[in-house]
């Protein structure tokens, strides 16, 4: 049976989920075209450079982990990788026990009644598997979709700053190598997003599917 080879795959869903932050487990931030806008303020560069630095800074991995938004994000992806971990490793368990008791009835029958209980059962632990598999991109999918999510509502309080500030443009502060602390303003933006989103509403963000 190709069935003993197959259940610990099952297991692997989620780990990444439950294992710590979603941000901090890529090579960056999010991606540049969804989460990460190039800001541009309509403000004359003139006038940003008299009222003071024409360019502010922003580190966009801590404003996502920094807010109440973000780390509920966090918190929903944790509980559902935790959850469909538990969920796999509970169908493993089934499915090996299953096995042992298919493969303990061989002994007492024909090749050819056999055959079709193994290819029955090899074909339930592959759909399983691919059930399970979608739930793990499902949750993927709505984790990074929350960061959209988020930084969408953000953009129009980062430009307000902008605006505030009298600044022309906002970079990534992980981009520059040196700067003057006052032009960096992820501090300000959090509490400023706290302030006025807070956790981004009550509906769940994070849901594993049936």
């Amino acid at each position: 049976m190709r069935a003993a080879r197959c259940l610990g795959a099952i297991v692997v869903m989620a780990v990444s989920l439950a294992a710590g932050p979603l941000w901090a487990q890529s090579s960056g931030a999010p991606a540049a075209d969804a989460t990460r806008p190039n800001l541009v303020a309509p403000t004359p560069l003139g006038e940003a450079a008299a009222a003071g630095s024409a360019i502010l800074l922003l580190n966009q991995e801590r404003l996502l982990s920094g807010s109440a938004y973000g780390q509920r994000i966090q918190r929903e992806v944790e509980a559902a990788g935790s959850s469909l971990a538990a969920e796999n490793r509970q169908i493993e368990a089934q499915l090996t026990e299953e096995e042992l008791s298919l493969t303990a009835r061989r002994a007492n029958m024909s090749p050819e009644a056999f055959r079709p209980l193994a290819e029955d059962f090899d074909a339930r632990v592959e759909a399983i598997r691919a059930a399970q598999e979608a739930k793990g991109r499902a949750l993927q999918d709505q984790a990074e979709a929350a960061q959209v999510a988020f930084f969408d509502s953000a953009f129009p309080i980062l430009i307000d700053i902008l605006r505030q500030r009298g600044a022309s443009v906002l970079m990534d502060s992980r981009a520059v190598l040196l700067a003057a602390d006052n032009v960096d303003i992820t501090e300000d933006a959090i509490a400023r997003i706290n302030a006025a989103i807070g956790e981004g509403g009550t509906e769940p963000l994070i849901v594993l599917g049936p």
